[in-house]
């Protein structure tokens, strides 16, 4: 029976290829929301708040529908605080300390690109957008840590 053997060109090529690939998609950061932030409502003035407390609800009444236990559009769960912070298919979705660059905050504020708004216009379940309170409130939390 004859070995095949692989040159080392193409070796060496698979290994380039495949080190690339993981430094490119190594970096966890969060992609930064592309939007003016003035047209984004105010983060609330309200101190110490944590997610249990003071935003599950506000995502169990508008998001979890399609981001919870049942159902991860975008691979993005949005009922616990852990996949919160993990993110979704297109990585993370927040910054803890920094709302204004939050894509979590530029898609519910339904500023930037109206595909990425949430929850989408015209949706089948007649989720209405979110407050600028409840906006104001997400951003005081982020910028607050993230907790």
């Amino acid at each position: 029976m004859r070995i095949k053997r692989f040159s080392p060109k193409l070796i060496l090529t698979v290994v380039a290829t495949v080190a690339t690939t993981l430094v490119v998609h190594a970096d966890d950061k969060p992609t930064r929301a592309k939007v003016d932030a003035s047209k984004l409502p105010p983060a609330s003035d309200k101190q110490g708040l944590t997610y249990t407390a003071d935003i599950k609800a506000i995502f169990e009444k508008s998001c979890t529908k399609c981001h919870g236990a049942d159902k991860q559009k975008a691979k993005l769960r949005l009922d616990s605080l852990a996949d919160i912070l993990k993110g979704g298919e297109d990585g993370k979705i927040l910054e803890p300390g920094h709302s204004a660059e939050s894509l979590l905050v530029a898609s519910i504020s339904c500023v930037g690109d109206e595909d990425d708004w949430m929850p989408p216009k015209n949706n089948k379940a007649k989720i209405p957008p979110l407050t600028p309170a409840q906006i104001g409130l997400i951003r005081a939390w982020i910028d607050q840590g993230a907790k």
